[in-house]
C-alpha cells in the first residue's frame, strides 16, 4: 500500500489518508512526497470540492520520522549523487528542502481553493499537529490528543504550527505548549479552540463526512473567495481587506451558483450548487 492514499469520491469529497499506521503515520518514506502531490491534484481538479485529511490505524500523524532523523535520510539521502558535500551545502539544501515540503504541504492546505478539514482520529503531534492546524476546519475523536512535542527532540518547530497555533488559541498558550511539549487532550483542545468539534471515535468518519459533504454540496467558488479574504485578513489592514471582500464580492455576484441561489430564494426553495 502507497504511503498516504488518494480517495475522490462521488459526492465531491476527497479523502487522503496518510498511510504508515505502524509508525503512527510518521513524516518518513513516501508519505509527505505523496501528500504534496495529491494536495496539488485536487486544488486543481474541479470535481473535488472538499477535501479531507486524515490518518490510517492508531494516529493522524506523529511527526517527523525520529529514526529517519538519526541517520538524516529523512531529509538529505543521497542529496548530491554520492559525491562529497560541503556541510554550508548541505544545510542548504536541507533548508530549501525543507521550505518546499512546507509549502507544498501546510502552505497548500491552507491556501488552496477549497475547504480543508482534519479528521483527528488520533494523536496530532509536532508536525502532524501542523498539518492539522493548516487545515480550515479540525474535527476530532474523544480520543484524539494534541501535542507540539518539537522540544521533545530537540527541535523548534515546523510545517507552520507556530504560526497557526497563535492565531487560534493566543501566543501565551501556544507558547506555553511549544515549551513544555504538554500533551491535550480532546476535550481541552476544544476548549481551546484547537478544534472546533470532538465526537465519538465510533462516529468520527460519519460525522466528518457529513460535514464534508454539506460543504462540498455548497458554492466552491465563493468558498475560495472566503478562504481568500481570510487570509489575507491575517496580516492585513482593515481597509486593504475591505478591498479584498469588494473585489471578491462583486466576483462571486458574476458565478453561475450566485444566480441559482438567488432564483432559488425567489422560488422558496433550496438551491443546488455546481461549484460554477
Amino acid at each position: 500500500m502507497p504511503d498516504t492514499i488518494l480517495d475522490k469520491r462521488p459526492n465531491g469529497v476527497a479523502l487522503i489518508t496518510l498511510n504508515r499506521p505502524d509508525s503512527l503515520n510518521a513524516m518518513g518514506g513516501d508519505l509527505m512526497p505523496l501528500l504534496s502531490q495529491y494536495l496539488r491534484e485536487c486544488a486543481y481538479d474541479n470535481e473535488v470540492r472538499c477535501v479531507v485529511l486524515t490518518g490510517a490505524g492508531r494516529a493522524f500523524c506523529a511527526g517527523g520520522d525520529v529514526k529517519a532523523m538519526a541517520s538524516r535520510t529523512d531529509i538529505l539521502g543521497d542529496s548530491n549523487n554520492g559525491k562529497p558535500m560541503s556541510a554550508s551545502g548541505m544545510l542548504a539544501r536541507s533548508v530549501q528542502f525543507l521550505r518546499q515540503s512546507q509549502r507544498d504541504t501546510s502552505g497548500m492546505l491552507h491556501t488552496m481553493p477549497k475547504v480543508t478539514i482534519a479528521m483527528v482520529n488520533g494523536h496530532a503531534v509536532g508536525a502532524g499537529l501542523s498539518l492539522a492546524l493548516a487545515c480550515d476546519i479540525r474535527v476530532a475523536s474523544d480520543k484524539a490528543k494534541f501535542g507540539t512535542a518539537f522540544r521533545n527532540v530537540g527541535f523548534s518547530g515546523d510545517f507552520g504550527g507556530s504560526y497557526f497555533l497563535q492565531k487560534l488559541i493566543g501566543t501565551e498558550r501556544a507558547r506555553r505548549l511549544y515549551f513544555t511539549g504538554q500533551i491535550v487532550e480532546a476535550p481541552e483542545a476544544l476548549a481551546l479552540g484547537i478544534c472546533s468539534q470532538v465526537v465519538a471515535h465510533d462516529d468520527l468518519e460519519a460525522e466528518t463526512m457529513k460535514l464534508a459533504e454539506h460543504i462540498a454540496s455548497g458554492p466552491t467558488l465563493a468558498y475560495a473567495r472566503m478562504k481568500e479574504n481570510f487570509n489575507r485578513g491575517e496580516s492585513a489592514d482593515m481597509f486593504t481587506l475591505l478591498d479584498q471582500e469588494a473585489l471578491n464580492m462583486t466576483l462571486s455576484g458574476q458565478t453561475r451558483d450566485h444566480m441559482e441561489a438567488a432564483k432559488a430564494f425567489v422560488e422558496k426553495r433550496q438551491p443546488t450548487f455546481a461549484g460554477e
